[in-house]
């Protein structure tokens, strides 16, 4: 669990680097993440032979419609960097709606899989998988906490000189 939490800070990190990133590079950091994400599901799961298809099948899906809102959350944190310097009140409230719509949007997703997947691999299974995926929504979430300031945080650091 600890070598998937590196490779989700180092790879998003990196994502965090671009502010103006290209679909390129973001297919290619969620390639390489989503490789490293299906052998660490692949160990943790019990899949019986006879789902292991169907699961993957059904995985895959998943993984198609959470890297769309990947994408998504990735445009938002280029749109607050772009921002940042000189955020107002009406684009730091407009970034948060889009913020909680993707919150939404995720959990929607979640709730979708979770009834499908619980009909392929039972529900005992497929809450584990979403335990899994909790757990790396959460370290990624605390890795771009980490990486991005926090509005007005560069400002009381650099304070502007009185005239």
């Amino acid at each position: 669990m600890k070598k998937i939490i590196l490779i989700v800070t180092i790879l998003f990190g990196s994502c965090i680097g671009f502010a103006q990133s290209n679909k390129e590079d973001v297919d290619m950091i969620q390639a390489e993440f989503g490789k490293q994400k299906k052998v660490l599901i692949q160990s943790a799961m019990t899949i019986p032979d006879a789902q292991t298809v169907a699961f993957w099948t059904e995985y895959d899906k998943y993984e198609d419609s959470r890297k769309v809102l990947g994408r998504e959350r990735i445009k938002l944190i280029e749109d607050y960097a772009n921002a940042y310097a000189t955020i107002d009140d009406k684009q730091a409230g407009d970034l948060m709606a889009r913020k909680l719509t993707w919150l939404d949007n995720y959990a929607k997703l979640q709730k979708k899989y979770f009834g499908s997947m619980s009909k392929i691999i039972g529900g005992k299974q497929a809450s584990k998988f979403f335990q899994i995926e909790d757990y790396l929504e959460n370290v990624l979430r605390i890795s771009i906490q980490e990486s991005i300031p926090f509005i007005d945080e560069l400002h009381k650091a650099n304070p502007k000189p009185k005239q």
